[in-house]
């Protein structure tokens, strides 16, 4: 795909077979071309990743997006997520490279660069189940998990098959990221109750309670 065209099908199409067969597309998929293509997916993940929280926010979904300031804060999280997508991209690159080189596979930039963007196709998916820690603050971590595993079996494919890493070696820092996820998960799950708590008596006020001590002109 030359770095002056994009198509929107094959985009879809490809977004599809990273999801449902890893092996394969990252097995065959092209690590050159230009740095254009790999940056608008990842603007139209952070896009649609962004809507998703949007629409949550607007139907009162979400531990930090219900109640007054609801629509605003939604607003600014898909702002901020086609940002951070943009942001996340070559930062992630990066951190591909690293891991990559540990795992002797390609160190060349733009191939990691093209492997960071098709794996941000899980942004969506994501934000698609954010709702469940609105329910239960632990259906939300089993699923933020099972998330977090299967992106990181994604990488593993990405890796071995893409910039053709060592297969074990890929296989055992995979394990070891899981390990490093699932503690960072547990560690932040007392702090987002604690958050949510306070969002929570923070809504129940009445906006006159609010400002009841406002001085008077």
């Amino acid at each position: 795909m030359a770095d002056s065209t994009f198509d929107f099908n094959l985009f879809i199409k490809e977004s599809k077979d990273v999801l449902v067969n890893p092996k394969s597309y990252f097995s065959t998929m092209k690590t050159t071309g230009g740095m254009t293509e790999p940056l608008i997916k990842a603007v139209i993940y952070g896009a649609v990743a962004g809507i998703l929280t949007l629409i949550w926010s607007l139907l009162n979904i979400g531990a930090m997006t219900n109640g007054l300031f609801g629509g605003a804060i939604g607003v600014m999280a898909f702002i901020w997520s086609v940002i951070g997508a943009i942001i996340g991209l070559f930062i992630g690159a990066v951190v591909t490279l690293v891991i990559s080189s540990i795992c002797k596979g390609s160190t060349d930039f733009e191939a990691n660069l093209r492997v960071t963007a098709a794996l941000m196709v899980i942004m969506p998916i994501n934000a698609l189940f954010h709702f469940a820690g609105h329910f239960n603050i632990y259906l939300g971590l089993i699923v933020s998990l099972a998330i977090t595993i299967f992106a990181l079996w994604l990488f593993y494919n990405a890796l071995v098959e893409a910039l053709k890493a060592n297969a074990e070696t890929s296989k055992i820092v995979t394990y070891v990221l899981i390990a490093i996820f699932a503690l960072f998960m547990l560690i932040g799950l007392g702090a987002r109750r604690k958050a949510r708590q306070f969002m929570n008596e923070f809504n129940k006020k009445d906006v006159n309670e609010l400002f009841k001590d406002t001085p008077k002109n």
